[in-house]
């Protein structure tokens, strides 16, 4: 099996050693290749054309960023046959959709169970879903949540690293920021009638949506890789409501409910349109602003060795 690992050096948790490491202990079970990325966008091409070289297996070292673009690369001619097998040996600060896999969330302990994967043969195939053009593997947004993301982007850009205590303070300052008079996203779809009046419209491929700290925070606590997407929306954006709902998503035990707010369970294709841009990302990789984005699920699109 021939096999190419694309580490990002800038990863909260990539060093020289665990990439060696993972090196060699790939080397033992299969014919390996390693490649830094440079900038952004170089994962995906790296993994295009492994993709199109007809290598089997491309494992990712890094955060969620660096698995969405190598997911991107792979799936650059679409859903087919000899899409190579994906790898992950997480290395960033959150790692949701390793996690998420119940890979653990350790680059060396993660190499071993890659290792123990390969020799036995075991592989997972997960839906993903898709924004508009851009695959993502466990969550996508529209509104509030992209544009804390931005703001974390653009502070970790100038050195900062991304904690829990970062993650807060910027949510409360966008929050503090954004418009909450006029709801501006609306929820259209097949077969039913549209959502109106929509504050806020995360939506998801598995659960948790992302973690705080340890702890993981479930708005749609039925979403799998196994079915379709799922939605949690806001129609208010009071400070109790939100506390309130925030206290339910952090207790994974609980459904989130309340007049405010609705889950959409296993939805195969829908469009969210805002009144104007709003910021918008997958997999907590800001892409700009948008103010419509179609969304769909896609049932087996990739295999993962865990």
């Amino acid at each position: 099996m021939r096999a190419l690992v694309i580490t990002n050096p800038r990863a909260t948790a990539v060093t020289t050693r665990e990439r060696d490491v993972l090196a060699r202990a790939l080397r033992s079970a299969v014919d390996v290749e390693i490649a830094e990325t440079s900038h952004r966008g170089h994962a995906a091409a790296l993994a295009c054309r492994a993709m199109r070289e007809g290598i089997e297996l491309v494992v990712a070292l890094g955060g969620d960023g660096t698995v969405n673009e190598i997911v991107q690369g792979l799936l650059t001619d679409g859903v087919h046959s000899d899409v190579p097998l994906l790898g992950v040996v997480p290395a960033g600060s959150t790692n949701v959709f390793a996690r998420a896999l119940e890979i653990p969330n350790d680059a060396l302990a993660a190499t071993a169970a890659l290792l123990e994967s390969l020799e036995a043969g075991r592989q997972r195939s997960i839906g993903l879903g898709r924004a508009d053009e851009r695959w993502f593997t466990f969550a996508a947004g529209l509104g509030l949540d992209a544009a804390v993301v931005a703001a974390v982007e653009r502070r970790r850009s100038r050195g900062h690293r991304s904690t829990p205590g970062l993650y807060v303070r910027l949510a409360v300052r966008e929050f503090a920021h954004m418009p909450r008079r006029q709801p501006p996203l609306r929820l259209t779809r097949e077969d039913a009638a549209p959502l109106d009046g929509l504050h806020l419209a995360v939506v998801t491929n598995t659960s948790p949506w992302t973690y705080f700290g340890s702890r993981p925070l479930t708005p749609t606590p039925n979403a799998s890789f196994d079915t379709g997407l799922d939605v949690y929306a806001r129609r208010s954006m009071g400070v109790v409501g939100l506390a309130r709902g925030f206290a339910q998503i952090a207790r994974s035990q609980i459904n989130p409910h309340g007049r405010s707010v609705t889950v959409l369970h296993d939805m195969t294709r829908f469009t969210l349109t805002a009144d104007y841009p709003l910021p918008f990302q997958v997999d907590g990789d800001y892409l700009g602003e948008r103010s419509e984005v179609e969304f769909s699920a896609h049932p087996g699109a990739i295999r993962v060795a865990c």
